[in-house]
């Protein structure tokens, strides 16, 4: 079996090209002229790597390891081994993603399936739709009438984009995706799989049967999100969703009707959120996170993972539990609740089927 490369090198990068890239510092003595092929983990490196550490948990590998320079934050740059170029900076992580970024920008954003420019023998594009130039339709992708997709966006294989959708620019929506009754903005990432503009889950329930309220909203994204697969954000029943500009949302996540998501939000797998639920700016929900209908989440807020909210949360706080509370209480809870469980002489409660 052959070895395939997946994402093209762009070229080498020189150490003085990082630095004015990222902010870092280079040691007095460094050959600026000097250049990085790749990035790799601190001990998988070889000669033309570079390397970043923030975490004091990889200082063993650090002190081991075989790359050209490492990334480094301030106070580890004394574990940089002699042979290592360290190049101080406040973030490394982030640096680091800036270079990886420069030398491997394929990998930003899904790319067409078939190697595709322009619309691919295959795709289905309907003649009243709009489509700038230098947009991908990979083969199987369906464009709706009315549909306008800007220049420099790919529509990845067996994609539908349904009528009247708009679509920025330099985005790119992913293979198997659909997307109907939705505005979405520049430089969106919607991997395969999503689900955007379908139906919120709407009902008059009642002793005669549930009977469908029609869903006659929208749904908004702005610039700069990114959806991960397998998602699905409904259209708003009579008001829009909103999904904030910058805001990452991960694999598996559902996003009711009328939910209004702020910037720069970040939303881990198999979160769910209810209907006509307001999230704040730079609100952060962790791993599998459900939200009833109809609270707010103040922003800067953050719920740790498996946690359920069922009221609303004030801005900053970090909740966690279930019913979620506020951090402080929740520890305090779940502590006396373990020494309760461990004092001498305690029995456990029964099982009522012994």
């Amino acid at each position: 079996m052959t070895d395939p490369v997946f994402f093209r090198l762009a070229g080498a990068i020189s150490l003085a090209e990082i630095a004015a890239l990222t902010g870092a510092k280079l040691p007095d003595d460094a050959d600026g002229a000097l250049t990085i092929d790749s990035v790799a983990p601190l001990d998988a490196a070889g000669p033309g790597d570079l390397v970043f550490l923030d975490n004091p948990r990889y200082v063993p590998d650090l002190e081991r390891t075989r790359a050209r320079a490492c990334l480094v934050a301030p106070k580890f740059v004394d574990k940089v081994p002699d042979n290592v170029i360290a190049m101080v900076v406040g973030q490394p992580y982030r640096a680091c993603a800036m270079v990886t970024a420069r030398l491997f920008p394929d990998a930003m954003r899904p790319q067409s399936s078939f190697g595709a420019t322009g619309v691919a023998p295959g795709a289905f594009v309907h003649p009243e739709a709009r489509l700038e130039a230098g947009v991908t339709v990979d083969p199987g992708a369906v464009v709706g009438p009315g549909a306008e997709i800007g220049s420099g966006t790919v529509i990845g294989a067996n994609a539908v984009i349904g009528p009247q959708v708009r679509v920025g620019r330099n985005g790119a929506i992913g293979p198997n995706a659909s997307v109907n009754n939705a505005l979405i903005g520049d430089r969106v990432i919607i991997h395969g799989g999503v689900r955007i503009g379908q139906d919120g889950f709407g009902f008059a329930m009642g002793p005669q049967g549930h009977l469908k309220v029609p869903q006659i909203g929208r749904v908004i994204i702005q610039n700069d999100v990114e959806i991960g697969a397998n998602s699905a954000i409904d259209r708003g029943a009579n008001r829009d969703t909103v999904i904030g500009e910058g805001t990452k949302i991960d694999n598996l996540v559902q996003i009711g009707h009328n939910v209004v998501i702020g910037r720069h939000c970040v939303i881990v797998a198999n979160v769910g959120i209810s209907g006509s639920t307001t999230l704040g700016d730079f609100v952060v929900l962790g791993g599998s996170v459900g939200i009833v209908g109809h609270i707010h989440i103040g922003a800067g807020a953050q719920i740790a993972g498996a946690s359920n909210v069922a009221d609303n949360v004030p801005p900053g706080q970090r909740w966690g539990g279930t019913p979620a509370k506020p951090m402080r209480q929740w520890v305090r809870e779940l502590t006396t609740l373990s020494n309760l469980a461990k004092r001498k002489g305690g029995s456990a409660p029964q099982d009522p089927e012994d």
